[in-house]
Formats: structure tokens, C-alpha cells, sequence
């Protein structure tokens, strides 16, 4: 029935969602390691913008209730600079701007940003040896730390099927036992 509808939709989100759902129905939510998307070629690729809201989108927003923060980002070597601010639980950044009364304020060349953006090198340590220079409130780093979690692509599309168990058909004409007959 999914996929029938999957079929027949033209807009592809809704397409792929059906067919997602009917492939989860006959296989199950796959398993095997989960695709890498933040790899060090596409962080080096994504301008310091794209970064500020690949960190807002992997905010969970339940976790950064009743934080508030503004923060100056200016990153030297590109003469970027950019507010970000943590307000509502949600995290936004506005380029090319710096606030007047920031709780911290960062600076950090995009190259060594980048050494943190892909995980090579805490923003920590590169605060301990000099490498970035910060003023202000250091502890907004830590608790955005804490707001960020790694998302499992592989979730269920269908309610329930991570849970059932594998079905194997011996002939498709075969009853198995408990089970509904196909569509």
C-alpha cells in the first residue's frame, strides 16, 4: 500500500517517505554503520554561516532551555566576524555583525577553527595554548556543549518496526503463522 502511494506521488519528499515506509515494512529499519556526513572534507567546505547553523541544528533545544547567551565569533585570517546568539533554545548567528555587549567574545583563525570543527582539536586546548583568545563568560562554551547531540539517521519512518522481529518467507504463498497476509 506504501509503496503504491510512494508511486503515485509527485513531490519526492512525500515519494521517498512512502517508499522509506515500505521498504522499513518489508526489511526493517536497516542496520549497519550510519552514513558519515560531517566528514573533514565537508567541514572544509562549509563557509563559518553553514557551520554556526550545522551547531543549530544539531541543538537539542530541550537542553538549552533556559539558556541565554550572546556570543562575538571574529575570525581573523578571513575577516569574518559574526554574533550568535542562544535565546528561546534556539541557536542563531548573524553574519557580518558583532554585538556591542557580548557574555564572550572568540577569536580563533577559520583554520584553526576547523582543526575543532572536525574533531581533531578541542577548542579547549587551543584556548590553553594561545591559539584562540577569548574574553568574557568561558562557560557559555561548555554549556553549548552540552545542548549538542549526534542524530542516528537510521531512526524509524514507521512507528514500531524497529521492535519486530525478522519475518522469513519460505515461499511467498505460505501462510506464516501470527502474520497478516501481504498486500
Amino acid at each position: 500500500m506504501f509503496e503504491q502511494l510512494g508511486y503515485q506521488q509527485e513531490n519526492p519528499g512525500l515519494r521517498n517517505s512512502f517508499l522509506a515506509g515500505a521498504f522499513e515494512l518489508r526489511e526493517g529499519v536497516p542496520a549497519g554503520a550510519s552514513p558519515k556526513s560531517s566528514g573533514p572534507d565537508v567541514i572544509r567546505a562549509m563557509s563559518t554561516e553553514l557551520f554556526l547553523d550545522f551547531l543549530a541544528i544539531r541543538m537539542d533545544s530541550r537542553k538549552a532551555e533556559g539558556m541565554r547567551f550572546t556570543m562575538n565569533l571574529i575570525t581573523p585570517d578571513n575577516g569574518e566576524k559574526f554574533v550568535v546568539e542562544l535565546e528561546n533554545a534556539t541557536l542563531t548567528n548573524l553574519p557580518g555583525f558583532l554585538a556591542d555587549k557580548p557574555d564572550l567574545t572568540l577569536t580563533i583563525k577559520r583554520s584553526d577553527l576547523e582543526q575543532t570543527m572536525i574533531g581533531a582539536k578541542t577548542l579547549e586546548a587551543q584556548i590553553k595554548d594561545g591559539t584562540a583568545k577569548i574574553s568574557g563568560d568561558v562557560s557559555i562554551l561548555a554549556k553549548l556543549a552540552t545542548t549538542m547531540v549526534d542524530f542516528d539517521p537510521r531512526f524509524e519512518i514507521l512507528p514500531g518496526t524497529r521492535g519486530r522481529e525478522e519475518v522469513v518467507h519460505a515461499d511467498a504463498y505460505e501462510a506464516v503463522p501470527g502474520k497478516s497476509i501481504p498486500e
